[in-house]
């Protein structure tokens, strides 16, 4: 198998890589299930081609890259975050086939494909016609970027964020249960931003319940806006038909009892008829209680690849016991709400210590306006 390569590179490669990157991230929310890729062309240290992947379906960009540069391409260097795919189980033809066609003689790839259908054999296919190709330049990076696509594609389960808008003594709610609006606008403005680069958005009944939320991305201006698909755990089917999530665009998947599906009740009936001839989906589990690994599993069978949980006191607790949290954003506020009755934005049942506490790695700390925002990765237990 192909690894990273211990190497120096230059100033110029890694500029070159950083604005393949770049270009990957002009498609954010955009590629699923495919990964974000952005290929740059460059003869005589100068781009002379260069593109990203923008939708499943559509050109990669390493061919987007070459048809633009043309002729130029002939003893050029290629710069691609992430490994060329050299299988034809796919829309769109091997891009290693299109390199090996353009002339390239070297190519530069951050890093290796966790794809086991590529894993390394895109690389092996270029060098067994000749082209160099080097391994491992700002692979961090090009990993981060791709997080989700990796989660996805080695595990089929997808990658989960947990996010909390909270005060600075850890409450998300009054004891009323009044959360509108703990944080500011800008705050507010980038957690639509993510919902935008999420293929769903989580919640359980009693946050919409609640809120009557709609669970779109409305704040975040863009050219082209992706809303999320909304999973709600809603076991009894106690949501009414005239809420937003069930009238307003994108299409919601009720994860509910199957005893619920299945009671004969004339109400339930046709109640779960009107759910699907509004394009409702429904995803049964047997017992009281759905286990959220099993959940991850069904999700990523409906080509979920990403998920932002956006739930309660109870249902952010239950996430984390799971395990099903990869990464959780806090946007803190700076405001004391005090009061033992006031929501504290993860509940439970007090099973941990100290000792057992969910702890965050490569934090990541910045300001959003007037409040702040926390964001790292939750070290698995293993």
């Amino acid at each position: 198998m192909v690894k990273s390569e211990i190497a120096n590179f230059s100033e110029h490669d890694i500029g070159f890589m950083q604005r393949s990157l770049k270009l990957a991230l002009k498609a954010q929310g955009m590629t699923s299930p495919n990964p974000m890729v952005g290929a740059v062309i460059v003869r005589n240290n100068k781009i002379v081609g260069e593109g990203f992947h923008r939708k499943p379906g559509t050109p990669h960009a390493e061919v987007i890259a070459i048809e633009e540069a043309g002729d130029k391409t002939r003893g050029a260097s290629l710069y691609v975050n992430l490994e060329p795919c050299c299988h034809t189980d796919k829309r769109t033809p091997p891009c290693t086939e299109a390199i090996i066609n353009s002339g390239i003689k070297q190519v530069f790839v951050a890093m290796i494909d966790p794809n086991p259908k590529v894993s390394g054999r895109g690389i092996d296919v270029l060098r067994s016609h000749g082209i160099d190709v080097r391994v491992g330049i700002l692979e961090d990076k090009a990993k981060k970027l791709n997080e989700v696509y990796i989660k996805y594609i080695t595990t089929k389960k997808p990658f989960v964020i947990l996010k909390l808008a909270t005060t600075l003594d850890g409450k998300i709610a009054t004891h009323k249960g009044d959360s509108k609006w703990i944080t500011g606008q800008k705050a507010r403005i980038l957690v639509h931003k993510i919902r935008n680069s999420v293929d769903a958005v989580m919640v359980a009944v009693g946050t919409v319940m609640a809120d009557n939320p709609q669970l779109t991305v409305r704040l975040y201006k863009r050219k082209f806006i992706k809303n999320p698909i909304r999973v709600i755990i809603d076991p009894n089917l106690e949501i009414p038909t005239n809420y937003n999530v069930f009238n307003i665009p994108p299409p919601t998947i009720l994860v509910t009892k199957e005893e619920s599906l299945l009671r004969d009740s004339s109400v339930l009936l046709e109640k779960r008829k009107l759910l699907i001839e509004r394009g409702v989906k429904f995803i049964s589990y047997k017992g009281d209680k759905v286990d959220l690994n099993w959940l991850m599993g069904r999700l990523g069978e409906e080509g979920i690849t990403s998920i932002m949980v956006e739930g309660g006191s109870s249902f952010s607790a239950s996430c984390l016991n799971y395990g099903i949290v990869d990464k959780a954003i806090f946007f803190i506020a700076p405001k004391i709400l005090g009061g033992k009755e006031s929501i504290t934005a993860v509940g439970g049942e007090n099973l941990r210590d100290l000792d057992n506490a969910f702890i965050l790695k490569n934090l990541k700390i910045k300001m959003v306006g007037g409040d702040i925002m926390v964001e790292g990765y939750i070290i698995k237990e293993f």
